[in-house]
């Protein structure tokens, strides 16, 4: 496994990826040093901030994002090349090349994705209107959401490895699951929120710090649930790779 997993993470940091993945998560800590730098304590809220960084941009673009382009590829190009018969022909388990891919992209992914998350938070508290002023509540702000992308991310990164083995076309499929179901659908629909990866990022966000992203809690679904969610949607997908890995004929 630890072959499969040194090859996958050489195989997905070559290229053009990680480059346009690391231009994705600066994103948010430039517009979060943007708003702070222009815009007085009074010129934005509280909710407004959240809705535009947290929510908007971080928890529903780059999560899903950059988890989607490394986990798609995870078993992506072994399936399209027509070259994963030579890796199912080493003497290691199905399950454990799951895992290996799967590690991979969380080893990836979940460093971008919760840096970004925790310095846009960090820097994007002078934009508040209601400030945090106290080193600690800024420590509690950033690891919540730290943690938070962090489950997200493991979550992503388990459908869209599993998705990667079910079609070629897993990336643009996985845009539109993102856009629709994950943007639109749970948006609109209060109960799609406790089957959506979104919704479950944004739960443990308000579940680790109710007062800083007390503007939260009208659309986060309870902390229990997310976290359980979380947890199950990982580990049902990872059973459904494994699976369909075993099922796939490769020859």
């Amino acid at each position: 496994m630890d072959v499969i997993l040194k090859l996958t993470i050489r195989q997905l940091t070559g290229g053009w990826r990680l480059t346009l993945l690391i231009a994705l998560a600066l994103l948010p800590i430039a517009l979060a040093l943007l708003v702070s730098v222009s815009l007085g304590e009074d010129e934005t809220s509280n909710e407004e901030f959240i809705d535009a960084l947290l929510d908007a941009l971080l928890v529903s673009g780059v999560l899903p994002l950059v988890s989607l382009v490394l986990a798609t590829a995870a078993f992506g190009n072994e399936v399209e090349d027509r070259t994963l018969a030579y890796l199912v022909l080493n003497p290691v388990p199905r399950y454990q090349i799951v895992l290996g891919k799967l590690l991979a992209v969380i080893a990836i992914g979940a460093p971008i994705i919760v840096v970004s998350g925790v310095i846009a938070t960090v820097v994007g508290d002078g934009a508040l209107g209601q400030k945090i002023v106290l080193l600690d509540s800024v420590f509690s702000a950033a690891a919540a959401v730290g943690i938070a992308l962090l489950f997200g991310c493991v979550a992503y990164s388990a459908v869209f490895t599993w998705a990667g083995l079910i079609s070629t076309r897993a990336l643009p499929y996985g845009l539109v699951y993102i856009l629709l179901w994950e943007g639109i659908v749970g948006s609109f629909l209060g109960g799609i929120r406790y089957l959506s990866v979104r919704g479950y990022t944004l739960g443990l966000v308000h579940g680790l710090d109710d007062v800083t992203f007390a503007e939260l809690g009208d659309r986060a679904i309870e902390f229990p649930a997310a976290l359980l969610g979380a947890i199950v949607v990982t580990v049902a997908f990872y059973l459904l790779a494994t699976h369909r890995l075993q099922q796939m004929d490769v020859s």
